[in-house]
């Protein structure tokens, strides 16, 4: 889109510097006997390229071909040297001209459809260009309408009345994964008040302890904006209800404490895994969705948001992102997902950060559950119940995205609640969270990584599970480890 306009630049300055174009001698054919015409024509040309081109190239382009018109017709009428004089100037600078606006990128998209245009009319450039706009609190930029030619094929709403909308699009080998968050439908008060509440919440740097229990820390995030935006909603005698208030309060939290964005697309189960490639700002995000497949979406992230989320990424995590550590390996936990991120940056990455996260299901994997959705028979979920309930020791292996972590996590479910469980992980993947609240008797235990040769305080996979032996008898499940 700023090609297009830096094109038309580009054709003003071409136009103003030919002579052969752009000045009163280029008005007509006889410069002694035509001079009464040489007047009104350079200041219809400069008035055209100097004015209406820059303001409203469309109607420049309308009104040159109508000018053309006019001109053959009195050429087609008139006798004498004006008639060859009228047609040296349409053939040689009119239509020279309409010919270059002609090659324009612009003109080309619109050419066929202005039929029925009236000069003036600016609703022409809504077929032109499709801003990626994004609130003064947000920093990533969305496409906020749907491509012209693109077709339904499904939408549905996510926590946090987050509206997902799946389209094709004619020529595209993807569908288009179109959020709209809440950010984007906000009318003009309550973003003036959520800008000044940002302002003051802004100033605060959470330390490394506060990260430490996200979930406390969140909620008391929470109370602070809903009180911030109560204030100054009543300081500019704004009116807002109970239940906007809520929903501002939410999308505060969210663009200054949590992960932005990124929450917004993890919201949606359906949505598995995600890639955001570098550099930062120049590609959209890419989702594996569970019914489309491979989709790409309408959120851009620019570099510092991408940034803000390695920064949060190294707090909860406590390990290293950098040149000399390009690799960090961890877990996020968000208010409506749980999902496992690789990070990357320079040098193994040459062009900057990137990320390939995978959300991991909101409910543990469960024998019937697999039986349900068929990726087991009822035999083979009875045999694996069979070696666990003998306490035999197993293996769980595969490609990547096969299944393994959750084919893991549905059998730690089928041991008896009244054993003991160690779990050992270098990213904490298994749902030990979700087994303690219904009564497990778990602990879950976290190594280092070997990616990225990080030099950490973290004991090494082999030194936990040393450690392990140690902490009594227990079923001990080693959870994904990529070097012993």
């Amino acid at each position: 889109q700023t090609a297009m306009l830096r094109e038309i630049v580009n054709l003003i300055d071409k136009i103003r510097s030919d002579p052969t174009l752009f000045s009163p001698m280029a008005m007509g054919r006889n410069n002694v006997r035509c001079t009464r015409c040489f007047s009104p024509r350079f200041r219809y040309i400069q008035t055209l390229v100097t004015d209406l081109l820059r303001r409203d190239p469309v109607a420049a382009y309308v009104d040159l071909k109508r000018t053309i018109r006019h001109e053959e017709i009195y050429i087609k009428n008139e006798v004498g040297e004006c008639k060859y004089c009228t047609a040296y100037y349409v053939e040689n600078v009119l239509k020279r001209i309409l010919k270059m606006m002609e090659s324009l990128a612009m003109i080309r998209l619109i050419k066929d459809q202005l039929k029925g245009y009236h000069v003036g009319d600016r609703s022409i450039y809504q077929k032109i260009f499709k801003p990626s706009i994004r609130p003064n609190f947000m920093l990533t930029r969305l496409m906020a309408e749907f491509p012209p030619d693109a077709e339904e094929i499904d939408s549905y709403k996510v926590p946090g009345d987050i509206k997902v909308t799946i389209l094709k699009i004619p020529g595209k080998v993807r569908y288009l994964y179109h959020a709209l968050p809440p950010e984007l439908t906000l009318n003009e008060d309550e973003f003036t008040v959520l800008d000044m509440a940002r302002q003051v919440m802004a100033a605060h740097r959470p330390e490394s302890s506060e990260l430490l229990d996200p979930e406390n820390m969140r909620q008391t995030f929470y109370d602070i904006s809903r009180d911030l935006i109560s204030e100054f909603s009543m300081r500019e005698n704004i009116s807002i209800t109970q239940a906007r208030l809520k929903v501002l309060a939410e999308i505060l939290t969210r663009e200054t404490t949590g992960f932005g964005i990124l929450e917004v697309v993890l919201s949606d189960e359906k949505a598995q895994d995600f890639s955001i490639n570098p550099p930062p700002g120049e590609s959209p995000v890419f989702i594996y969705h569970a019914d489309y497949e491979d989709t790409e979406s309408n959120i851009i992230p620019t570099k510092e948001e991408v940034e803000s989320w390695s920064a949060r990424m190294r707090m909860i995590s406590g390990r290293p992102l950098d040149q000399a550590n390009p690799i960090l390996d961890t877990s996020i936990t968000l208010p409506h997902a749980h999902a496992r991120v690789c990070a990357v940056t320079k040098t193994l990455s040459p062009y900057g950060l990137g990320f390939s996260i995978r959300r991991h299901r909101d409910k543990p994997w469960t024998l019937p559950l697999f039986i349900k959705v068929r990726m087991l028979n009822s035999l083979a979920a009875g045999f694996i119940s069979f070696l666990v309930d003998g306490a035999r020791t197993m293996l769980v292996c595969g490609t990547r995205g096969s299944g393994k972590s959750s084919l893991l996590g549905a059998i730690l479910v089928e041991i008896m609640r009244r054993v003991r469980i160690i779990t050992i992980e270098d990213t904490l993947e298994l749902p030990t969270v979700s087994l303690r609240k219904i009564g497990y008797n778990i602990l879950s235990m976290k190594v280092g990584s070997s990616l990225g040769g990080e030099s950490t305080s973290e004991l090494s996979p082999a030194d936990g599970i040393r450690a392990s032996l140690r902490l009594g008898d227990s079923a001990l499940i080693l959870g994904e480890v990529r070097s012993l």
